[in-house]
């Protein structure tokens, strides 16, 4: 009988925890959270210090029953769940919940390996209530926020509307970049680009011919912002000669990027491997609780939620060995290179790297799927990188005249004398258009008073263009950047306004959609706070003093809610719902002559007689087909989709064709003749697996009524109710069991529901 019981938040984490603890100790999961806040109610008394009502989780009660069990036979606990706040917020929970009359102990490690472990066990400490705190005060205020908030939504824009308090501020954020773009007003500029070719035989034509652009005049730089001053500028330099008047030549050192902390992996796992951030964290989870690689499970990563740049010396130490046999001597630091945290980063804490950096991706890979393999190789790039001498660049710029003028042109080059860490790895970009240092561009030798000939001069009409939207990775950088959150709340908050409608993603930009555009509108409008950059910034830091022991949590909360709560009961009566969900427009109803106004329906803008409910004439807005534009992989799906289903006669009219559409929850066939005729009609998809509940049913895709949220339900309904949220794979052959994909995009039982 084991007398150690020690608790962890997943099976994985257990599993590979109990290889490196002997026979005296036995390793068991609380799958996660086992206590919240009630999903019926506000949960938080607001007249008695905002005491929080904690409820054990219904589908958690069975593993409490276990914990319990195995506690009565234990003589020590060891809480052994994970370091960050919510970590120990967890450990906290589950000694309300288990009330242990024996000695318990907290441990914490920033990696899974048996030396890290049992260094851990080694120093036990005590539960962190500042930290539980912390995280307790920033459960509650989501929730003050959450359950005042959302309710208005419902009443003055549309039912079942969320909001909270880092979440419309993420909103905010992407509704104010499309704003940016809306307003921006493109401006038109030239480029002259002159090819010269140096005089020297002894090289090829490609090693001789070099391109230039204009760029100054009399010594200014100038920009040509029209087709007239283009012309005149290729009038003035006609028929001229070109000589070099200057050559500048430079060495410039390049240093990596610091090693990952949570925020910027996120990024480059975006930009590197488009991975979404939640699925970058799930990922990264799986290579921190332990990966087989041969020798029994074991974590390959450390602690994925870290805003430290921190290597340990033991980390250096091990990089260095690497990149000497790897990539030889020249390639090693004298001495181990530091990073500058950002403020208020955990400094105890160390950044994202292998546990062990002589596991070589490509050995990794032998024994990882490929998602986990190229996410180990990210990492393992970076942290190599990050301990390599720096890059050597060799930077050329020539600068060309026409003889007679004071015009120039200008070339430059760039040559890598010595790669460093470039070598292993690049940071990524943003957004294609960024300019790309880490390009070559070689330029012949040349010298001041060299006569050069002129081969080709073109001039092109440009734009300019305006910002890009943000992407996961760039949103992620915003956020951060502004004090939006902390590492473990990216990921969950990108993912939330996504799924509840208020952002979409266009490829890899993410656009706001009409409805986020509406409600940012009224909460900047009306709770300037609550949408506020710096004030979120400022309550993120509050809670950071909390964690620090620095501040109490309940006068955090209280200062917070009494201003808040009093604009709540005053908004209640002075907003009317007409003023935020309707727009004017210059439309007349074609049925009453009575203006038309745009409304906010479940699919989008559109547009509804002002003389409503005598008058119930609307029509979609002009211009808007109430769905984004198509991304590729939806393009091929709605090919595919006109196949199969298109150009079918329209029963109605008799006259139209059935055409395949796109609308906002999903394709769809409507007449071509719309909209003289309104005839439209579902698109049943199916699943190609056999229903588990009836002989002669398969399961087809479907949408709910309310938010055309997709299902899965077998096509004999309503003789079968058979139903699931999660898409359908296929019949087991061994069980017979259907089997389901679940949120991570994993193969599991589906477990009927149906009567």
């Amino acid at each position: 009988m084991a007398k150690n019981l020690v608790i962890v938040e997943s099976p994985a984490k257990a599993k590979t925890i109990s290889r490196f603890l002997g026979k005296d100790y036995k390793v068991l999961a609380s799958m996660g959270h086992v206590r919240d806040l009630p999903k019926s109610k506000m949960g938080v008394d607001t007249e008695k210090d905002f005491e929080p009502e904690y409820l054990i989780s219904a589908d958690k009660k069975k593993v409490i029953k276990q914990l319990k069990d195995e506690l009565k036979k234990a003589e020590n606990l060891w809480m052994a769940t994970d370091e960050d706040r919510e970590g120990e917020a967890i450990g906290w929970h589950l000694l309300e919940a288990l009330k242990p009359k024996v000695p318990v102990k907290r441990i914490v490690f920033h990696e899974i390996t048996e030396p890290a472990i049992k260094a851990a066990m080694a120093e036990p400490r005590e539960l962190d209530m500042n930290v539980v705190n912390a995280q307790q005060a920033r459960r509650i205020l989501d929730r003050l926020v959450g359950y005042e908030l959302s309710p208005l939504l419902w009443k003055k824009i549309r039912y079942g509307l969320s909001a909270g308090r880092v979440q419309s501020v993420a909103v905010r954020l992407v509704v104010d970049k499309e704003r940016e773009i809306e307003a921006f007003k493109p401006e038109e500029f030239w480029k002259l680009t002159a090819t010269f070719e140096k005089d020297d035989d002894s090289m090829s034509k490609k090693q001789r011919t070099f391109t230039a652009e204009f760029n100054k005049t009399a010594g200014k730089k100038t920009k040509v912002t029209n087709e007239k001053d283009a012309k005149e500028i290729l009038e003035d330099i006609k028929g001229k000669s070109y000589k070099v008047a200057s050559v500048e030549q430079k060495t410039v050192k390049r240093n990596p990027a610091a090693p990952f902390i949570t925020s910027t992996l996120q990024q480059e796992a975006s930009r590197k491997l488009n991975f979404s951030v939640k699925k970058t964290m799930i990922v990264a989870q799986q290579l921190y609780e332990g990966m087989d690689t041969g020798g029994g499970a074991s974590g390959l990563i450390t602690y994925m939620r870290t805003d430290s740049v921190n290597l340990s010396k033991i980390a250096v130490k091990q990089a260095k060995e690497v990149i000497a046999k790897e990539y030889g001597a020249e390639f090693c630091l004298d001495k181990p290179r530091t990073f500058k945290g950002k403020k208020g980063a955990q400094e105890a804490h160390e950044a994202i790297r292998p546990v062990d950096l002589t596991l070589k991706p490509e050995v990794a890979a032998k024994y990882l799927d490929r998602d986990q393999s190229r996410l180990y190789e990210l990492i393992w790039k970076r942290a190599i990188a990050c301990q390599m001498k720096e890059a050597i660049l060799g930077r050329t710029t020539v600068d060309v005249e026409p003889e007679g003028t004071d015009y120039q042109f200008r070339a430059t080059g760039q040559v890598i004398e010595f790669p460093g860490f470039m070598e292993v790895y690049m940071e990524g970009k943003d957004h294609e258009d960024e300019e790309k240092e880490d390009d070559e561009n070689f330029l012949p030798k040349m010298a001041e008073g060299e006569a050069v000939k002129l081969e080709n001069m073109a001039d092109t009409q440009h734009f300019t263009k305006p910002p890009g939207r943000y992407t996961e990775a760039s949103l992620v950088k915003k956020m951060e950047s502004e004090g939006i959150g902390r590492p473990s709340t990216y990921a969950p908050t990108i993912h939330t306004i996504m799924a509840r409608g208020y952002i979409e993603k266009e490829a890899k930009a993410l656009k706001p959609t009409d409805l986020a555009m509406v409600v940012t509108d009224m909460l900047v409008d009306h709770f300037s706070d609550i949408v506020d950059y710096k004030f979120t910034a400022e309550m993120e830091e509050k809670l950071d003093s909390i964690e620090e022991g620095k501040n109490k949590w309940v006068p955090v909360i209280k200062a917070f809610y009494g201003p808040f709560h009093a604009n709540i009961e005053d908004k209640m009566v002075s907003i009317k719902k007409e003023d935020v969900v309707n727009e004017t427009s210059d439309e007349v109803c074609e049925k009453c002559d009575s203006a038309m106004v745009v409304k906010l329906g479940r699919f989008g803008k559109f547009l509804s007689c002002s003389n409503y409910p005598e008058c119930k004439n609307a029509r979609p807005i002009e211009g808007e087909e109430g769905a984004p534009e198509p991304s590729e992989e939806e393009s091929k799906e709605l090919e595919a989709l006109k196949k199969k289903f298109g150009d079918k006669p329209c029963e109605k009219c008799k006259d139209g064709v059935m055409e395949v559409k796109k609308g906002r929850f999903g394709p769809f066939l409507g007449c071509n003749k719309y909209p003289e005729c309104k005839n439209i009609e579902a698109i049943v998809v199916f699943s190609g697996v056999k229903c588990p509940n009836c002989d002669d049913g398969q399961l087809v895709e479907r949408r709910t009524r309310k938010g055309g949220r997709v299902f899965w339900g077998c096509n004999k309904f309503p003789k079968c109710k058979t139903a699931t949220w999660n898409k359908p794979l296929s019949i087991d052959k061994k069980t017979g069991k259907l089997m389901v994909e679940d949120k991570e995009g994993n193969p599991v039982p589906y477990e009927s529901k149906a009567k």
